[in-house]
This record gives structure tokens, C-alpha cells and sequence, in this order.
């Protein structure tokens, strides 16, 4: 054959999970499809899958070189690189004092009410130097990206001043240089209320999209914007505002709806064709029914769930009513500081109800599409980017089975070795 594909890596062997064989979103029932192969070899060139398929058909396409890198992966599953599409990732501080309040029946609103919660990341985030979050940023962005996570989400919001809020950002722009995980940076200014404008909101407002958020943009900072709508933070019409204000200036649209309350945030995001409405936990037949007649991918994340001790957002429900679903660890310093996006996968089927197919497709081809990367990330399909994870295990199902556990043996990101 002419014009053989020249090899940069080959992964021989195993269990192949290529996706749900259809561009996302992924829907309903369809959530439970994942093309699976057995004894397939995925060849990766230039950064991208050059060919994916049975052994023979493969070496006739393919030229190996003294450069090629092969792993042999019988008995392993190799699956898409994972993507943790909501996180907070970047913060100062840690909340361990009110983990342990809260396992002793503290509410998580109690203590944000009394000072801490997100206003204690504040006063630690503001006080911590650019040099602090890029350095422990880069250290738990090495715990996702040994799990097999290849692509976060990685939202500010632990600054509320115009300062902070540019070094959290800043801190996401270096890590992305730095490391190989590929970041996806949003901006959350409408995190909390700061207390430098108690009592007036309206001006925390303005400053938000007339101050901070054009000089986001200008900077070239952040790709989203996301606000916190919900009882005690912003209201319906104030998350419109911003929402719509971010919208104008060119970015893409992320909310945190229905967490704590009913409060119709699902249906401002269909309104707005957001990207995501994330957490969910309190949502409305009439919510499930407007996200279904919009692109909104909903976010669901359980660990938080878990973490708090509260009921679980409605999967099922949103499944059966033909709505896509993500799942992201939702990872911050207080009401999740879970990094394992395998765990969140486990909490899923649990307590959930969920498949490990539904899981695969929620942290794969789902997530990738919330994030605006559906075209390029979330499957194992030529012409993609050459993101993929081999676990130690020899079948899929087993991933979610143990609980806990990290079972990626090799990490490849861009075609790569990064882990293992």
C-alpha cells in the first residue's frame, strides 16, 4: 500500500470504548450505547488518531519507525481521555474545619451565612500569591491527570474583586502552558456577594459587567462566563443580566441552577441557550421539560451530593424525559473537595442509577460537547485528537466497580505519554 501512515504511537491489544458512535449530544436511551471493540489497535500520528481497527486491517495502513512507540495492552481497557467539565480548581486555602462541621449535621448555607463557605476561600484566594495558586493548581491538576484526566473546566470566582479575579485566571493561563491537561478557563465573578458591596448589589452588578468582565474579555482570560443563581446568591434576573451582558461580549454562557432550591435557573439557561446547567439537584418537571426544547447540556454532579449529604439530582427522570446528561467532579475547597472523577462515576450508578455506558458517555463525548469540544475531544474516532486513558482492567464495567481506585496505567494526551 502506498503512502502508509507513519506511526507515532501504537496501542495493540485490549478493550477498545470508542464512544456512543454518533455526535453529541448524546440523548436518553442513546446514553446507553458505547461502541465497544475487543483486540483492537488504535494508531496515533501528529497529534491525532491516524486509524482504528483489527490487527490485520491495521498493519497494512500503517509504517513503523525506529520512533514509533508501542504499548501492548492486552487484558487493559483504552478508552477516550476523561474530561472534568465543572471545577473550581483554582483556589487559596483549604475548608477542612467546615468538612468536619458538616459531618457533624452543619448546613452548608449555615456556614456560608456565618462567614464561611465561599467568603473563607476569599479572604484565603485574595490573600495568596500568583506563585501559591499556579503551584497548587499544578499539583492537583497532576492528581486528575494520573486518574486519566485529560481535559478540566476551571472556573475563578474566589476573588469577587477585580485583582483576584484576574490572578485566578491568570493562574489557569500559565498552568495551560505548563502542563498537559488542556484547560478550559471561565470566568465566576457572580460566585457570592462580596462584603465590600453588602447592601448593594445593584453596584457589585455593574461592576461585574462594566468593570471586570470587559477586562476579562480584553485580557483574553476566559472562554465562559457562570454565575451562581440560586436563594441568597443571584436571582433569576440578576444571573440574566450578567448572563446576557457575557453573551453580548462574546463569551459562552455557564449557570449553576437549581442546587439549594426551585428557583428557575434550568429554565433561564434554556432561555439563554447557555452551555450548561449544572448541579440540578432541585429541578422542576417544567425545568426538565424547557432543557429538553433547548442545546443546554445539564451538569449533573454527584459527588457534591454526596459531600453535602443531600438528595441526588433527578437522573433518571432527565434521562427517560430524552435529555443529555454530563457528570464533573465539581471539585473546590468546600462542598467537594473530590478530584477523582472515576469516584464521581461510582457515586453515579450508586446512588444514581446510572450505567457505567451512561457514566462513559457523561465524562466523555457529553462533557466534551458542554465544553464546546465535541468536534475534537470525547471519542476515539480518526481524525480526533489523540486524547485516550488504558486502564488496568480488563473490562469497562470494572472502572466504576472500584470505587475509588486508580486504575490508569498510561495516560496519552496530544498522542503522547504524559502518565506511564
Amino acid at each position: 500500500m502506498r503512502n502508509k501512515i507513519k506511526a507515532d504511537l501504537i496501542i495493540k491489544g485490549g478493550q477498545v470504548v470508542a464512544g456512543a458512535g454518533q455526535a453529541p449530544p448524546i440523548r436518553g436511551g442513546d446514553m446507553q450505547k458505547l461502541a465497544v471493540s475487543e483486540q483492537s489497535w488504535i494508531v496515533c500520528t501528529a497529534e491525532k488518531i491516524a486509524a482504528v481497527g483489527e490487527k490485520e486491517e491495521i498493519r497494512e495502513k500503517i509504517k513503523i519507525t525506529g520512533r514509533t512507540r508501542i504499548i501492548d495492552a492486552q487484558g487493559m481497557v483504552i478508552t477516550p481521555g476523561l474530561i472534568d467539565a465543572h471545577t473550581h480548581l483554582v483556589f487559596g486555602g483549604t475548608r477542612e474545619d467546615e468538612f468536619y462541621l458538616r459531618a457533624q449535621g452543619a448546613d452548608y448555607m449555615e456556614i456560608m451565612a456565618a462567614g464561611g463557605g465561599i467568603a473563607s476561600s476569599v479572604r484565603a484566594t485574595r490573600q495568596a500569591t500568583l506563585e501559591d495558586l499556579v503551584a497548587s493548581g499544578r499539583q492537583r491538576l497532576r492528581w486528575m491527570l494520573e486518574m486519566g484526566v485529560t481535559t478540566v473546566e476551571c472556573k475563578s470566582g474566589y476573588g469577587l474583586d477585580l485583582a483576584t479575579e484576574l490572578k485566578q485566571l491568570e493562574a489557569v493561563k500559565i498552568l495551560q502552558k505548563e502542563q498537559p491537561v488542556e484547560l478550559v478557563p471561565t470566568f465566576m465573578g457572580a460566585h457570592a456577594w462580596p462584603a465590600e458591596y453588602k447592601g448593594n448589589q445593584e453596584g457589585y452588578l455593574d461592576f461585574l459587567i462594566n468593570t471586570v468582565m470587559p477586562e476579562v474579555k480584553e485580557r483574553n482570560l476566559a472562554e465562559y462566563v457562570d454565575v451562581f443563581c440560586e436563594t441568597g446568591v443571584f436571582s433569576v434576573e440578576q444571573s440574566r443580566r450578567i448572563l446576557t451582558a457575557a453573551q453580548k461580549m462574546g463569551f459562552g454562557a455557564r449557570i449553576h441552577a437549581e442546587e439549594m432550591s426551585t428557583l428557575g435557573g434550568a429554565e433561564l439557561a434554556a432561555e439563554l441557550e447557555t452551555a450548561s446547567a449544572d448541579h440540578l439537584l432541585m429541578i422542576s418537571k417544567r425545568g426538565i421539560e424547557r432543557l429538553k426544547e433547548s442545546s443546554v447540556m445539564p451538569i449533573l454532579l454527584p459527588a457534591t451530593a454526596f459531600t453535602l449529604r443531600r438528595d441526588y439530582a433527578p437522573a433518571r427522570k432527565m434521562l427517560d424525559a430524552g435529555l443529555p446528561l454530563a457528570l464533573a467532579t465539581d471539585f473546590n475547597p468546600g462542598s467537594c473537595p473530590a478530584a477523582n472523577l472515576a469516584l464521581t462515576m461510582s457515586i453515579a450508578c450508586l446512588y444514581m442509577g446510572l450505567t457505567p455506558e451512561e457514566t462513559f458517555n457523561a465524562v466523555t463525548l457529553n462533557a466534551a460537547y458542554s465544553l464546546g469540544r465535541g468536534a475534537r475531544l470525547g471519542s476515539l474516532e480518526v481524525g480526533k485528537q489523540a486524547d485516550l486513558v488504558i486502564f488496568e482492567v480488563d473490562q469497562y464495567q470494572k472502572i466504576p466497580y472500584f470505587i475509588g481506585v486508580n486504575l490508569a496505567k498510561f495516560v496519552i494526551k496530544k498522542g503522547s505519554v504524559v502518565v506511564g
